[in-house]
């Protein structure tokens, strides 16, 4: 089986290297400040590692939703019009058109390999925050990435649930590989509940998953997010899970499994 390379460039942002094929997540490639949701504003604390411009070209790009700025800025709707296809929301198709293509959950789409083949990404459901918040934090999906010979990956994009964990494990585990969205993310939108994976559920979801590596995104450079780089490690170390951990550092490459 061959490995997976996912580099690290802040925030959502990783460029996934499988199969001979480069996808990005959630890009967002704008300096740190504030930024308006609505009335409310997010903080950005740190800019990316790597520009846009370095990463070179890409074959796919997997966004869990467009509706906030920290999964998708304005540079990121730029590097948009530039990406062969986007794969995303309805919601997202509905609000950006073209490059966006929806996918609904558990619809799949090949993308064909280089040397013969395909990768399949399969959209699967995500939950950005309790049940309930639906109305208020809107729609997000998560993917699987899979195919003849390579690793299977979970990516979760912005959920914050177990039960969709045992979903998406019960359908399409187990999994090679986790690339898990955490931080704790919490706002005054929904003050009572995160809105994506505590470090805790991070670890209770590699197990679910059956996931031999975890590579955690999403649990820094943001000031809503209430957990972080340590407090995965604490959880992970807790669990007897730490062996499965590959805490990124930005601007650099994790090799998995």
């Amino acid at each position: 089986m061959t490995s997976v390379e996912i580099t690290y460039v802040g925030g959502p942002t990783a460029l996934i290297a499988i199969g001979g094929l480069r996808l990005l997540t959630d890009p967002t490639f704008d300096a740190p400040g504030e930024y308006p949701v609505g009335a409310r504003k997010l903080v950005k604390t740190a800019g990316p590692a790597l520009r846009a411009e370095e990463l070179g070209p890409v074959d796919a790009v997997l966004l869990s939703h467009d509706q906030h700025p920290d999964n998708l800025d304005t540079s990121g709707r730029g590097y948009l019009q530039g990406a062969p296809v986007t794969l995303s929301t309805a919601s997202a198709y509905e609000r950006i058109g073209a490059p966006v293509r929806a996918v609904r959950p558990w619809e799949s789409v090949e993308l064909a390999r280089p040397h013969g083949g395909a990768l399949r990404v399969t959209a699967v459901p995500a939950r950005h925050g309790p049940d309930g918040s639906l109305p208020l934090v809107g729609e997000v999906t998560g993917f699987v990435l899979s195919g003849e010979g390579l690793p299977r990956v979970y990516v979760s994009g912005d959920n914050a649930s177990l039960d969709v964990v045992r979903e998406i494990a019960g359908r399409e585990g187990p999994f090679d590989v986790a690339v898990l969205f955490a931080g704790a993310a919490r706002t005054p939108l929904v003050p009572d509940a995160p809105l994506t994976l505590t470090s805790e559920d991070a670890a209770r979801a590699a197990e679910i998953l059956g996931a031999e590596r975890v590579v955690p995104l999403h649990f820094e450079h943001w000031g809503h997010f209430t957990q972080d780089g340590s407090t995965l490690t604490k959880a992970f170390a807790e669990a007897g899970l730490t062996d499965r951990l590959r805490l990124p550092e930005p601007g650099a490459s994790v090799r998995v499994p």
